[in-house]
């Protein structure tokens, strides 16, 4: 989550005088938002297959219990930080907050996949307006300096652990109680959180009497869900059968037609002019491509676990633990090698160490061992994840004036998610192929190192993007 770390400052406001609540109640309450945010995204994965079994969802469809909320969040992202700024962040995290706790209520009762599916997509819009007012709430809580930087560090901390937590807390649930806990775990939590929030976070806002873009927000995120929906329809029906040739086009035309309203309209979601800037364009498709092969890693790797190992929910969200902590490690670890090496380089021998971390996972066998069949290639592919990702988006940021550091911001975020929901796409429809309907581990695991395979590919894609495009070296503009 860091790259929303230069939203706030950059960016002017008008914030209430009232705040009649300590600085740390603020910083905690946005953080408790943000958290959940992150929670979300690799909480379910541990419950995939208790979901799959109890309400009858096809191996296909599972990929939609992640993108319907990922699809959403960043189709959704940058709308929800613009709406922050001309109608409050406060209004927004209250907004928000309430979306995201009734969407979770809706998807933990959820009697049918469609419905969960649905309820996932609330989810992700909820987050995304959700998401961007929880940094803007702790720099207004706290005075410029020392002491915000270490509420920023804090924020940025828990985004961190939420995302770490989220296979752990998963599997403590799903086995305990069963997988709908995995949303309505959010219901207690969201309710608490905006209790709280009603009395005590001060209004700010900085509108400028611009109108948000929501034509923009619809076309990309109905043309990321085509397009992911075409992907995945080429397993049953082939990449010639007008099952996945109309929605693939469709998709790209949707696509097509967001570029051309964003090239037109007086306040885009997305000003495609930005792309004109070296440091944003590179970074931004690094991410990008990044993404498309990171972001699938915690989806196959519990799959693994479970279906093809005989792990229990817990025991596979125990065994991922390390790997989640490697990524909070190495982001941290990031800043001080950027230092002495530059960001080009920690990106790219980031991305090289994911990549050798991917290339060892699809040596995967029915019956490998802890050790050397998830931990180490796991910690080796989040270490790498977490080293590219700090420089990555240091670089996006550097070369946007200081007003557009926010929007440049969500660019980063929203490029990393729409890379990972598209690169899911891909990958489960290429695993789903290979195992072709059989259920055995054996054939699981063949499809699911195809996988790990085809990303290692991707990573190494990524490099030379990386030493061909990166700026050597970041300039502010």
């Amino acid at each position: 989550m860091t790259p929303m770390l230069e939203t706030a400052d950059t960016a002017p406001a008008r914030t209430s005088r009232r705040t009649g609540a300590p600085a740390w109640l603020l910083v905690a309450l946005a953080c408790a938002g943000q958290f959940l945010v992150v929670l979300d995204v690799s909480v379910v994965n541990v419950a995939l297959p208790s979901m799959r079994a109890d309400l009858g969802m096809s191996a296909s469809g599972l990929q939609w219990v992640v993108n319907a909320y990922s699809i959403a969040f960043a189709g959704f992202m940058l709308l929800g930080g613009r709406a922050g700024d001309l109608y409050g962040r406060k209004r927004m995290f209250l907004t928000g907050l309430a979306l995201f706790t009734l969407a979770s209520l809706a998807g933990g009762l959820a009697q049918d996949g469609w419905q969960l599916l649905l309820a996932r997509a609330v989810q992700g819009l909820g987050a995304a307006v959700l998401a961007p007012s929880t940094l803007t709430i702790v720099t207004s809580a706290v005075p410029e300096g020392a002491a915000r930087a270490r509420a920023i560090a804090t924020w940025t901390a828990v985004g961190a652990g939420g995302g770490a937590a989220g296979g752990l807390v998963g599997g403590a649930l799903v086995d305990l109680m069963t997988w709908r806990w995995v949303l309505l775990i959010n219901v207690p939590v969201g309710v608490v959180v905006l209790t709280c929030s009603l009395r005590w976070p001060a209004e700010s806002r900085a509108g400028d009497g611009r109108r948000l873009d929501l034509p923009g927000a619809l076309l990309v995120t109905s043309g990321l869900a085509t397009l992911a929906y075409g992907i995945s329809q080429t397993e049953a029906e082939g990449w010639t059968a007008s099952a996945t040739l109309v929605p693939l086009a469709a998709g790209l035309a949707l696509i097509g037609l967001f570029l051309g309203v964003e090239a037109r309209t007086a306040a885009p979601l997305m000003p495609l002019g930005l792309f004109r800037l070296r440091a944003v364009s590179s970074a931004n498709a690094a991410m990008f491509i990044n993404g498309s092969a990171l972001f699938s890693m915690w989806f196959f790797m519990t799959l693994y676990a479970q279906n093809a190992l005989g792990y229990t929910p817990l025991e596979a969200g125990l065994a991922l633990m390390p790997s989640s902590l490697a990524i909070v490690v190495a982001s941290k670890l990031a800043p001080r090698f950027m230092h002495t090496a530059g960001a080009r380089t920690v990106a790219t021998l980031g991305t090289l160490t994911a990549a050798a971390g991917f290339a060892w996972q699809s040596t995967m066998t029915a019956d490998g061992d802890y050790v050397t069949g998830i931990m180490l290639p796991g910690i080796l592919m989040m270490l790498g994840a977490g080293l590219a990702s700090t420089p990555l988006a240091s670089l996006a940021t550097s070369g946007a004036a200081p007003g557009e550091a926010g929007l440049v911001s969500g660019l980063v975020n929203t490029s990393r998610t729409m890379g990972g929901s598209l690169g899911l796409a891909v990958l489960s429809t290429i695993a789903a192929a290979r195992t072709a309907g059989r259920g055995s581990p054996e054939a699981l695991t063949e499809g699911y190192a195809l996988a790990f395979r085809t990303g290692t590919g991707v990573l190494l894609a990524g490099v030379v993007l990386m030493l061909m495009w990166l700026p050597r070296k970041s300039s502010a503009r």
